[in-house]
């Protein structure tokens, strides 16, 4: 065996010194060249530890510095494709919806600039309201009860119990098919409402005693309970890896003091995952956001972009669709903010 790798390895060995001779005779010379002009130029000039750029600014060279640089190197792919298919196009509907915006054949889309008049037909608008109204009041009842449904879920599947993994695959079925066109056939054949929830008097209650602000989201959320509830598989993955954390230790030594298993539950579960409520309410409203249900907010939207004439008495184009957009997106931060700083107010209080 040793003769054989000596015969295999010694042709490689004499390669790869040719190689290195080669390199060291012909082409190391010319690449020692490449870089000191690339390190020494009027732009770039590095002297030991001292960077100059443009002959005026200087910058030390530290090591913190130094991995900082190669980190952004490695990410610089990610920032450009950033910057051309996210950054760009956000700012882009930004400016549009300063604009009264068409698309023309000939010249491509044509803006004219109209300040905040698309902004006020917004909150002229007698269709756009009632919507913006149901979608606070839905995440404002939903937020809530998919957070709290998640961790007592969370709380169940991390007891030690039987097919552990099955139960965690079964509850993060949902957003697997909960993507694409498949939930949204699903939604058009009321796949994902509870029948007897839509045909109860509860129902025709609320909308006949309570106003349209209050009636509107609370029948949203009552026909579409299963769709809200889907939306706890990441969640529950969540908090169970949060759960999954805390020292067994911490719960034996209150068992030992007295503690009940509810008091167990308010006084180390809750504390203990109470900062992952907040990444579960950002995915939580975005994630419901994002949902173009028909009729909704996003469908409005779509719908404005292909719909009417600039010669006609009230036009909804592009300009009209970047400012429902932007608008919405308003709203989705100001929810999410509203119930990060209540989380965050509620943890000051007990710290």
């Amino acid at each position: 065996m040793k003769k054989v790798l000596s015969k295999i390895m010694t042709p490689l060995a004499k390669a790869w010194a040719s190689v290195s001779a080669f390199y060291d005779k012909k082409i190391a010379k010319h690449v020692e060249k490449v870089k000191y002009a690339l390190s020494h130029n009027f732009i770039i000039r590095r002297v030991g530890l001292k960077l100059t750029l443009f002959g005026f600014i200087k910058i030390d060279i530290t090591r913190r510095r130094r991995e900082a640089f190669y980190g952004y190197i490695f990410i610089l792919l990610w920032i450009i494709g950033f910057a051309i298919f996210t950054l760009y196009p956000m700012f882009y509907s930004l400016y549009l919806s300063f604009t009264e915006a068409y698309y023309s054949l000939e010249t491509g889309v044509e803006t004219t600039f109209i300040g905040f008049t698309n902004y006020l037909n917004v909150f002229r608008s007698q269709t756009l309201l009632p919507l913006f109204a149901t979608y606070i009041g839905k995440m404002l009842i939903s937020v809530p009860l998919i957070i709290v449904f998640s961790i007592l879920i969370a709380v169940l599947i991390n007891n030690p119990i039987k097919l552990k993994g099955f139960w965690r695959t079964i509850f993060f079925l949902p957003v697997v098919i909960s993507t694409g066109p498949v939930i949204a056939e699903l939604n058009n054949q009321d796949a994902t409402s509870i029948p007897s929830l839509e045909d109860s008097t509860l129902i025709v209650f609320i909308s006949e005693n309570l106003g349209p602000w209050i009636a509107s989201p609370v029948e949203a959320i009552l026909t579409s309970m299963l769709l809200i509830l889907w939306y706890a598989g990441i969640p529950i993955l969540i908090f169970l890896a949060g759960l999954q954390k805390i020292d067994g230790s911490i719960y034996e030594a209150a068992a030992i003091d007295g503690a009940s298993p509810w008091d167990r539950f308010w006084k180390i579960t809750l504390p203990s995952i109470s900062p992952l409520i907040s990444v579960s309410v950002i995915y939580i409203v975005v994630s419901m956001s994002l949902f173009v249900e028909s009729g909704g907010i996003l469908d409005l939207a779509r719908s404005h972009m292909l719909v009417g004439a600039p010669d006609s008495t009230f036009w909804f184009g592009y300009g009209y669709a970047a400012t429902i957009a932007w608008v919405y997106f308003l709203l989705m931060v100001i929810i999410m903010g509203i119930f990060i700083l209540i989380l965050s107010a509620r943890r000051k209080e007990k710290n």
